[in-house]
């Protein structure tokens, strides 16, 4: 008999695991039949699948065998001379009906993008061991910068991912892993026998892939799991199935119309928004004293105008300036309908990288504006982005692409590839944007480098979408990447990037915009900055035009009482005009709410002052402004 001390701490145990737990097993499918067991084997770190399953060698495909599925839909990794396949090996089978029939699979390498190659040269033994798995060909102990690219390349066909819920934004960039040598020789089907989904056990602080059969296998049958699991769309499939599977997608129509209004309607559900309901603008009298609430230290600390004073009372606050998200208009629209705010309802048709694209669309057709690199979508445009991939690869084009989440800023996650296999399996992780990378940038000469990479961010004021009323402040800020540019060494954030201020140990190049100017006329004196700037001007005006060209939830909403400022982050790139003469032609990166004002602050102390001037005074004269409209 089992000591009821012994079983009641047990159960204590496993109530804990699922206090836990119970919400990631749940959204990973993993059957509650397998939980009790999987909580003893995870607390024991018990690793027993060798009893139950072996890996067989196949040296030859087999033919005539009526079980054999066609070759789209089972296909071994590819990468390898050898294949291998995983197979029951207990004479007995697996029920599925067992509680104990799920098991644990070991991760052989853990990483972030952004570590990897530095884990494949630095970790003893990382090398060597993926080389094996993906059947590189590995000659000598020193790394072989070429056998790393090839695991670079070929890793996207064997990794899996999650993504951590809680920590820093770095720390929520999305993990991906590679299962062991038994894992990774678990083959797809479209009919598979088994299950797998990834845990983290947080007691450990360790993620392991779990497996655990969908029905009874007898012995002799082979595992296999769906690369695509969840994914009932044909089209959607092939799509996904793509790096081990490539079917021909000439079918596919790489045009990108705008998305149907369902597409907004769903991210407006999604983003749990309330609309405004109409009110009259309030006129104030010309010394009226505003009272600001604001949980921003840089307003705090950089207004000092006589008619802003702070409240501590958000009740009695004439002004809300708050960094979060503000979500319930109607509220305020019938209860507070005079209170200004710092947001517009349906902004985030601008500030996430999806929808500025979608609404761009609006301003350029099909494809985009000039303003804006080509963008897809990757939940919704995959099959449309490798159609264009692939018709790119056959017109010998430049098949550069840069990965970006949707609403996440400072450079992470963000990566620059010409790895479609890469592209695709980015689906899985969280929501992202490829886009077009710029492959023949504008580059500012830097004494002490050579020439780089550079973008530049102005500060915008939205002062009403009705009319609208858009102005620029003028000082604007640059950003240098630190090594000469090349079209290689795609992983050298330092080159291909140009936010420098987050990463640890990376110098920051910092010139005020008239210094800028002045060099910039000099490297290139053919094109004065006031062109370039008014042509910019332009663009912004057409990207707000197109933005607020419908009533929400298609376009940011009229609302009297709202307005923001943003950060728009742009670059130059080379271009040719209708008549094949060369021509600098902007391109806008992405449009940031509530930006880090730091920089402005400490070099222009009067840069709050003169915001809250234009948006809320309406007193745009000598406050360094330019209207745009």
């Amino acid at each position: 008999m089992a000591d009821p001390v012994s079983a009641r701490g047990d159960d204590e145990g496993f109530s804990g695991f699922l206090s836990v737990h119970q919400a990631a097993l749940t959204a990973s499918g993993v059957p509650q039949l397998y939980w009790a067991a999987l909580h003893r084997k995870l607390q024991g770190e018990i690793f027993d699948a060798g009893e139950i399953f072996g890996v067989m060698l196949v040296e030859e495909a087999e033919e005539g065998d009526g079980g054999m599925e066609d070759e789209k839909s089972k296909k071994q990794n590819p990468g390898t001379e050898q294949n291998f396949k995983v197979i029951i090996t207990n004479e007995n089978g697996l029920k599925a009906s067992d509680p104990d029939s799920i098991f644990l699979i070991d991760h052989a390498w853990t990483y972030r993008v952004d570590n990897a190659r530095q884990q494949l040269n630095q970790v003893p033994g990382l090398l060597h061991r993926m080389a094996n798995l993906m059947g590189i060909e590995f000659h000598g102990e020193i790394p072989d910068e070429g056998v790393v690219e090839d695991v670079l390349q070929e890793m996207w066909k064997y990794n899996q991912t999650y993504q951590l819920s809680r920590g820093s934004a770095e720390e929520q960039v999305p993990v991906w892993y590679i299962m062991d040598e038994f894992g990774s020789r678990i083959q797809h089907s479209n009919e598979p026998t088994f299950g797998t989904a990834p845990v983290f056990y947080a007691p450990h602080q360790i993620a392991y892939t779990v497996l655990w059969p969908l029905r009874d296998v007898g012995n002799g049958e082979e595992v296999t799991r769906d690369y695509t699991y969840g994914e009932s769309e044909p089209l959607i499939r092939n799509c996904r199935l793509y790096p081990w599977c490539p079917v021909d997608l000439t079918h596919v129509h790489c045009d990108t119309p705008e998305p149907p209004d369902s597409h907004y309607e769903g991210i407006f559900s999604e983003n749990k928004e309330t609309l405004p309901l109409p009110i009259e603008p309030e006129v104030h009298a010309k010394n009226k004293i505003f009272k600001i609430y604001t949980d921003m230290e840089q307003v705090l600390n950089g207004v000092d105008h006589p008619r802003f004073v702070f409240t501590d009372d958000e009740k009695e606050a004439d002004i809300l300036f708050n960094f979060s998200h503000f979500k319930d208009y109607r509220s305020l629209s019938t209860e507070r309908p005079h209170v200004l705010l710092n947001q517009f309802p349906c902004e985030n048709l601008l500030t996430v990288k999806d929808s500025l694209a979608s609404v761009a669309r609006r301003a350029g057709g099909l494809e985009g504006p000039k303003w804006l690199p080509r963008t897809f979508n990757l939940k919704t445009e995959l099959p449309q982005f490798i159609s264009c991939f692939k018709q790119r690869e056959q017109r010998g084009q430049n098949n550069h692409w840069i990965c970006k989440p949707w609403n996440l800023a400072r450079g992470l996650d963000t990566h620059v590839t010409t790895n479609l296999s890469y592209i695709i399996r980015q689906r899985e992780s969280t929501p992202k944007v490829v886009s077009k990378y710029i492959e023949d940038p504008v580059l500012f000469h830097r004494n002490d480098v050579g020439a780089v990479k550079f973008d530049i961010r102005y500060v915008v004021l939205l002062r009403s979408v009705q009319p609208l009323k858009l102005y620029a402040y003028d000082v604007f800020w640059l950003r240098f990447a630190n090594r000469p540019f090349a079209l290689d060494e795609l992983d050298n954030y330092e080159k291909h990037f140009t936010v420098m201020n987050y990463t640890a140990g990376a110098e920051l190049k910092q010139i005020h915009c008239d210094e800028f100017i002045t060099l910039f006329e000099k490297q290139y004196p053919e094109f004065p900055w006031n062109s370039i700037q008014a042509e910019l001007f332009k663009c912004f005006r057409d990207l707000f035009n197109a933005a607020s060209s419908r009533p929400a939830p298609y376009g940011i909403c009229h609302y009297p009482s709202s307005r923001a400022i943003y950060a728009i982050d742009w670059m130059l790139k080379w271009d040719t005009d209708r008549e094949g003469k060369r021509v600098m032609q902007p391109q806008i990166l992405e449009v940031n709410f509530n930006p880090d004002c730091a920089r402005a602050c400490k070099y222009h102390p009067t840069f709050f002052n003169d915001l809250f001037s234009t948006l809320f005074l309406d007193e745009p004269d000598n406050r360094h402004g330019t209207a745009i409209v």
